[in-house]
């Protein structure tokens, strides 16, 4: 299983990357696993207020539609337009062009709640 070790991993299946105080959020090459073919990301409005663990974007696969949590509180500051141009991207990419969108972080200390590469792979062990 490919868990990159940089990120941090929500127990939903979103991965964070921490760039100062923006965080980029996507879902995990497991969680795409699972949902198999994507083939719509709904993506979060521009400068829309999130809390720790509320629904922020909606990605459906021919088998079912998931809503992607807010790994931690802030500000959508970025969102990818190219998930919603190819959502096959999540698919194929999902660490990298498969973002979905970015936090500016509201209180970093929540990361710390997130689990590391090694507790996120022995969680999908």
């Amino acid at each position: 299983m490919n868990v990159p070790q940089n990120l941090r991993y929500n127990t939903s299946h979103e991965w964070v990357l921490v760039d100062g105080d923006t965080a980029t959020v996507g879902i995990s090459d497991h969680a795409q696993e699972e949902l198999t073919d994507v083939v719509f990301v709904e993506l979060p409005a521009l400068g829309k207020t999130v809390d720790v663990g509320d629904p922020t974007a909606v990605v459906e696969s021919v088998k079912a539609a998931s809503d992607i949590y807010a790994p931690v509180s802030g500000e959508v500051v970025e969102v990818n337009p190219a998930v919603e141009a190819d959502p096959s991207l999540v698919n194929t990419d999902p660490y990298g062009k498969g973002w979905i969108f970015k936090l500016k972080i509201k209180d970093a200390g929540q990361l710390g709640d997130l689990l590391d590469a090694a507790g996120y792979e022995e969680m999908i062990g």
